[in-house]
């Protein structure tokens, strides 16, 4: 299953600007998280659309099982403050 009930899981397509923009930003961080390439994973593919209308948006991150569709640096890191906080004294 490509969704992670415990930690933090990037969803994620080859040639997508904004999946680099974030993965980038996230290179700056060490949290630890799992990417899962969409394009390979169909069950990835099927939840990404079930958390976003239907369309392949990503990159869909899940924190402790929670999708947040195209989410910015802080908007994740605050995400993880509110329900996955061990994950941040990793970082």
């Amino acid at each position: 299953m490509s969704e992670d009930h415990e930690g933090v899981v990037v969803h994620w397509r080859p040639m997508c600007p904004y999946c680099m923009k974030l993965r980038v930003k996230l290179a700056f961080t060490r949290l630890r998280h799992t990417r899962v390439d969409i394009w390979r994973d169909p069950e990835a593919a099927a939840f990404v659309r079930s958390v976003a209308d239907g369309k392949e948006t990503v990159p869909t991150v899940t924190v402790a099982g929670r999708a947040l569709v195209d989410p910015s640096l802080r908007q994740l890191r605050e995400t993880i403050e509110a329900h996955a906080p061990h994950l941040l004294s990793r970082t």
